[in-house]
């Protein structure tokens, strides 16, 4: 039996030029009053990196097959994200009609205080690799920790206050760290969104 075609871990690791950790900065924004809001992410200087958006119309908020695009800064479709089910998702690189499957995402844990999520990089003939990663965390607290084994790839979390002055930063946005060993930032940011999607994150 022929073995399945994977994506070694290896493909997504950094370059020699990528040994510290990389912080990405999360907000949610509305072009206007009334508008649907879409997920913003920046880097330290404030420079626009990544956004996440709705493909279905507002009437569909709530539909369990929902489509999330993330662009990159000159709004080029790195991903979309559709949601199979309320606790499944994947992940296509590029728009979603060419069906370039990237990742699964499986809920395996829903509680108050605790998620956790099983990630799947998926091979070239759209069949499960054996790379695996693991998410989990509590999202009142925007904190996500991705894991590959015992290592952390990448860890959310609030940010309280910042800067000699104690300058005090609401709860509606947080820093998601990427830590050394890891390249794909847009891979990351995929299942950020993957990870808060359908919480009321901006309260």
């Amino acid at each position: 039996m022929e073995e399945a075609s994977t994506i070694p871990f290896d493909e997504f690791r950094s370059t020699a030029d990528f040994q510290i950790p990389f912080d990405l900065f999360v907000s949610k924004q509305h072009k206007g009053l009334g508008t649907r809001g879409f997920l913003r992410f920046t880097d330290s200087a404030g420079n626009l990196v990544y956004t996440v958006k709705k493909l279905l119309p507002k009437s569909a908020a709530h539909d369990p097959h929902c489509v999330k695009l993330l662009f990159d800064s000159s709004s080029n479709i790195l991903f979309s994200i559709s949601r199979v089910s309320k606790r499944s998702w994947q992940g296509f690189k590029g728009n979603n009609e060419e069906k370039n499957l990237i990742f699964t995402v499986d809920k395996t844990v829903d509680e108050f205080s605790r998620t956790e999520f099983k990630i799947l990089l998926v091979g070239k003939n759209n069949e499960d690799s054996k790379t695996e990663l693991m998410m989990a965390g509590n999202p009142f607290k925007r904190a996500c920790t991705i894991y590959k084994g015992d290592s952390i790839v990448a860890q959310s979390n609030l940010m309280y206050k910042l800067g000699m002055g104690k300058v005090f930063v609401p709860r509606s946005r947080f820093r998601v760290t990427i830590f050394p060993g890891f390249s794909d930032n847009s891979l990351v940011a995929s299942l950020i969104a993957v990870y808060f999607d359908g919480r009321k994150l901006w309260m």
